[in-house]
């Protein structure tokens, strides 16, 4: 079995199904991909674990069982008496495209790798296969915690765990784009397997095109990158090829709901990669859950919608 863990933060969600109607649910970028991640490998081939502090509370128990029961192991979940999860709220536009409001500042998982916590997390996860975190990992997380997560990455690489890092930046939860650059190009410095979207590198970096974004990317030491590119699928580029490999998306008629869709992306293409596939067909799985994502809403489908999986 090939062992697997996520890093991040689990919130609340509350989507709008019209202007006064919410509807209650639970999303965050690396547990998304963890749970696709988690029904991909349901079979036994990998086995995922999430890494992030909840509190005591009934939301944070709902979690729990939720997770567990989609296959997500929470050993390395740290709780913290008497704290809560974060919350966002969703709206979509008729186009699919969301928008989100958060409340976090109190959330258990900002203090996730405080009294020691990330010297245990090294030793525990010495021997998985890979790790993968995000921007948004980074950004609720303060320089002392964050400088503790680079730790545990250079310990875990040293025994040759792999790291998978996407950006995903979100400016609302940095202080400054100047700490979301420094802190990024660290995390891009520590990454194995590269998951960037060029509007968020775009956004942050300044990239003029897709050719300076890889160019950057590859100047850091970068020896797989998967860059998405929205409507035109994605790049693939290893250490050994001079030109990057585009993958088609995978079209679709009606585009429901656009959350989640680079991180169920994410999880088709790590689990390629992690079961033996090559970096294009592992894309090409990723653009394949993706596209089913996207026709229905919220972070998290039903799993029985993922059975078309292999239809595409």
């Amino acid at each position: 079995m090939t062992r697997v863990a996520t890093i991040g933060e689990c919130m609340i969600e509350l989507r709008h199904t019209d202007a006064e109607t919410l509807k209650l649910g639970f999303g965050g970028d690396t547990l998304n991909t963890a749970v696709y991640l988690a029904r991909l490998g349901h079979a036994g081939s990998v086995q995922v674990d999430y890494v992030t502090a909840l509190g005591d509370d009934a939301y944070s128990e709902a979690m729990l069982a939720s997770w567990r029961a989609e296959g997500v192991g929470t050993d390395l979940v740290a709780r913290l008496p008497g704290r809560l999860p974060g919350l966002y709220i969703i709206r979509t536009d008729k186009r699919g495209e969301r928008s989100f409001t958060y409340f976090r500042s109190a959330a258990a998982a900002r203090d996730m790798l405080r009294d020691d916590r990330d010297a245990r997390l090294a030793e525990r996860l010495s021997g998985y296969a890979c790790v993968y975190f995000s921007g948004v990992t980074l950004s609720i997380l303060d320089d002392e915690q964050r400088r503790k997560l680079m730790d545990v990455l250079d310990r875990l690489r040293g025994s040759r765990t792999r790291i998978a890092f996407d950006s995903n930046y979100r400016p609302v939860g940095w202080p400054s784009a100047e700490t979301a650059r420094d802190w990024m190009t660290q995390a891009w410095r520590r990454c194995d397997i590269a998951m960037p979207t060029l509007d968020d590198e775009q956004r942050l970096f300044g990239d003029a095109d897709v050719e300076a974004c890889i160019t950057r990317l590859r100047r850091l030491g970068l020896g797989e990158i998967v860059l998405k590119v929205g409507g035109e699928g994605s790049l693939v580029l290893t250490h050994d090829v001079a030109e990057p490999t585009r993958v088609p998306p995978v079209k679709v008629t009606k585009v429901v709901d656009t959350t989640a869709a680079g991180d169920s992306f994410n999880a088709g293409y790590l689990y390629g990669r992690l079961t033996g596939q090559g970096p294009v067909a592992s894309a090409g799985l990723g653009s394949r859950l993706a596209a089913i994502k996207i026709q229905h809403p919220g972070a998290i489908i039903a799993r029985e919608v993922m059975a078309g999986l292999e239809k595409i």
